[in-house]
């Protein structure tokens, strides 16, 4: 038991080494605690702390309660306060349990190389906490490509129900079709195939008459060309040095 509040008390228990937390609910009045930051620390980080109910001895009075929230600090990683939830019997929580699926290799869909997509890992749950489940285990067994799991078939634990809301037809999880790099090939073939149809188009353009020089030509060099190319057309006139006047 501590008697300290507030956050200079809170920051007296730290620099003891502890870590300061509350324990409320229950209808009754909030105390405060301190926990050897040692001891809680593993615990805390431990799969499934805040499933599981805990008996705190505080000054020889235990009291049975839930673990709802552990801050951690930012830098060092170590728990700075804990929130625990005083419970009796005809306490009801709301809790998150994670999923876990089986059976894999029985599932017609997963061998022939679709994927599981899981669209739930963990579901929001209402019970006493004497019955909150480890997890909930769901099967696969003779699930195919494009087969879903939805909620409504989902065996819960007796006294265990989702929360006030959940649709019977939440999908938690389902098949997927198998992906492949071979769509990759026609694509990269149509962007070629369009690339040589520009280059044609522009080769075609440049022959043209009338069309612009290409970039890069000299000023010029396109007009002569063309008149050139025309039938009949007169020969351009060569300089010649020998023809000054004396």
């Amino acid at each position: 038991m501590r008697k300290e509040v507030g956050t200079g008390g809170a920051r007296a228990v730290r620099r003891q080494g502890n870590v300061p937390a509350v324990i409320y609910g229950g209808k009754e009045a909030s105390i405060t605690i301190s926990l050897e930051a040692r001891a809680f620390a593993p615990v805390a980080r431990a799969a499934g702390f805040f499933n599981h109910l805990v008996d705190i001895d505080a000054d020889g009075k235990k009291i049975r309660v839930l673990p709802r929230d552990v801050q951690f600090d930012p830098v060092s990683d170590q728990p700075v306060h804990a929130d625990f939830l005083r419970v009796s019997a005809n306490t009801r929580i709301r809790v998150y349990v994670p999923v876990v699926f089986f059976d894999q290799d029985k599932s017609p869909g997963l061998k022939r190389g679709g994927a599981l997509n899981i669209v739930q890992h963990q579901l929001l749950l209402v019970c006493a906490p004497e019955k909150i489940p480890e997890n909930i285990r769901i099967s696969v067994d003779g699930l195919d490509i494009g087969d879903a799991i939805h909620m409504e078939s989902i065996k819960l634990p007796p006294d265990v129900k989702p929360v006030i809301g959940a649709r019977a037809d939440t999908t938690i999880a389902s098949i997927a079709a198998p992906t492949t790099v071979q769509e990759e090939e026609p694509v990269a073939a149509a962007v070629l195939a369009e690339g040589e149809a520009v280059a044609v188009e522009g080769a075609a353009a440049a022959a043209a008459p009338g069309a612009a020089p290409a970039a890069g030509a000299a000023p010029g060099a396109a007009p002569a060309a063309a008149a050139a190319a025309k039938p009949g057309a007169p020969a351009a006139p060569v300089a010649k040095g020998g023809d000054k006047k004396k």
